[in-house]
């Protein structure tokens, strides 16, 4: 059957009649492209690897090209074609993914060998079955054609392309049809989808499987994470009831330096110097700010100021951190079995961090009963711990602090909690996400002590609000400036031979 014969029947149409060429006339070999085939579009140059050389991101993928889930096992029977304009491209993927799994066999499960070299063997192949199918197709469709399949086998389907751009910081999948990404500080909606649920299961299923976790309808929320350190959360049905949803938040490949944060505005170099010479004196720090507004990355830029040589124990549900200091012990929390066996709690690592002869303890966030033991590990000589909080004010994190002491199961006293906050906590770093979409430290603010029944609070530094709004690009005028005011544990910066400039808590530096 000829190729043309071949594509028709694809589409379930019938052939025009073949005009009849003039006598003693050549047959034309010219291959036509109707109208169900994209026209040709600007040329890209095709590497060895089979992929483009600076060709643009081709966020129109998923329009062009179902997505199949990778199978396991016989191949499954090639998808029903429907009528439209690019079945005969559907039916062709389909074909070329079975026959590149085929191609691959065991060597996914193979763990001499190495992803790069896994991946290099892939994209050769596929190279030659695409070459081998001899379906006429553009450069631009070629080239969209290889780099689906192989994300589908090798990557998270139409998500990989969007955690290939590094100008996405956050995936929000409600559903295989809606996919959200945040980019500089703004969320829209992607032209990415999924083309099934059954799709977008497949790849929640591969990425939670490699952390050693499971999805399931009696399991159907976990927490996970991707190999190069971003934060995932799955939730399917029946609690997802549209459909699965699916949060990645991306962390920077390079950790972001506190020499970045300076220059997004994120914080100024007086309080950056400030932030440096608590972490150096010791002294006892929660971030706390809403959902995504950075308080992971202050955490690790925190984290970073740690001498080198101090032994540094990291307690998580995910891990996130990225710590570059040699000396780090990182542990990971751990669900319950499918048997409701196993679980290892954030309170049994910390528990157990004890015993590690820490000189450093970094809690990647409180939200339970943990709370009170990282208030007594503070209170017991392991200063200089590190850890965030959901809260919206310094004032909120004393609050949230109480709630979460309570959740441990202790029957304390108000006041008592109040005093082991008071004694425990030095100082608190609040972050929020502006509605220009920029992120700030909005408070760097010292725990005092008590007062009568409450916990006195004195700000360092706090952001202007009265700066307005500038008309012309809706970003907010106002800086985060110091008070004025000198806090107390300055006092303790002496003990470790740290010297602070006088002029860090000058009003009119920012």
């Amino acid at each position: 059957m000829k190729l043309a014969e071949r594509l028709a029947a694809a589409r379930g149409e019938a052939l025009p009649p073949t005009p009849p060429t003039a006598a003693g006339a050549a047959p034309s070999t010219e291959t036509p492209v109707g109208p169900d085939l994209l026209p040709e579009t600007e040329s890209a140059t095709v590497t060895a690897a089979g992929f483009p050389s600076g060709a643009d991101d081709a966020r129109t993928l998923n329009s062009l090209l179902l997505s199949t889930p990778l199978q396991e096992g016989p191949a499954e029977p090639a998808p029903r074609v429907q009528a439209g304009k690019f079945d005969a491209l559907a039916g062709l993927k389909h074909r070329v993914k079975q026959e590149l799994l085929d191609r691959i066999g065991s060597r996914q499960s193979d763990s001499s060998l190495t992803d790069v070299q896994l991946k290099d063997f892939a994209t050769k192949e596929l190279t030659r079955i695409v070459a081998e199918e001899q379906v006429p197709m553009s450069s631009e469709e070629r080239i969209r054609l290889i780099r689906s399949v192989s994300d589908d086998v090798l990557g998270y389907g139409p998500l990989q392309e969007l955690l290939d751009d590094e100008s996405v910081t956050e995936i929000m999948v409600n559903g295989p049809d809606q996919i959200f990404v945040e980019q500089k500080g703004k969320v829209t909606l992607s032209e990415a989808t999924f083309a099934t649920e059954q799709d977008l299961r497949h790849v929640i299923e591969k990425i939670v499987t490699q952390v050693g976790r499971r999805i399931d309808e009696s399991s159907p929320l976990v927490d996970a994470r991707l190999p190069d350190g971003s934060r995932v959360n799955a939730v399917i049905p029946p609690l997802a009831v549209k459909g699965s949803s699916l949060t990645i938040r991306k962390f920077a490949k390079d950790p972001l330096t506190v020499e970045d944060l300076i220059r997004f505005g994120s914080v100024s170099p007086q309080m950056a110097d400030l932030l440096r010479a608590c972490v150096e004196a010791h002294l006892n720090i929660l971030v706390a700010g809403g959902t995504g507004t950075g308080k992971t990355t202050m955490l690790n830029v925190m984290s970073s100021f740690i001498p080198h040589g101090e032994r540094i124990v990291t307690i998580e549900d995910a891990v996130e951190l990225q710590l570059q200091q040699e000396h780090v012990v990182q542990l990971e929390s751990r669900p319950a079995n499918i048997e409701g066996r196993g679980e290892i709690t954030i309170r049994d690592l910390l528990k157990n961090s004890l015993r590690m002869r820490p000189d450093r303890i970094v809690v990647g966030e409180c939200r339970g009963g943990e709370a009170l033991d990282m208030l007594q590990a503070m209170n017991t000589g392991h200063d200089g711990s590190l850890s965030t909080i959901h809260a919206n004010s310094p004032r909120d994190t004393i609050s949230r602090l109480e709630t979460l002491v309570m959740m441990a199961g202790m029957d304390l006293p108000q006041r008592a909690i109040r005093e082991q906050i008071a004694s425990a906590i030095h100082v608190v770093v609040q972050l929020s996400r502006l509605r220009d979409g920029t992120r700030r430290v909005t408070h760097i603010t010292e725990i005092q002590g008590m007062e009568g029944e409450t916990v006195t609070l004195q700000d360092a530094f706090l952001f202007d609000w009265d700066a307005g709004v500038d008309p012309r690009t809706g970003r907010f005028r106002g800086t985060t400036r110091s008070t004025g005011v000198r806090p107390r544990f300055v006092d303790k910066f002496e003990d470790y031979g740290i010297k602070l400039h006088p002029s860090v808590f000058d009003p009119g530096r920012h």
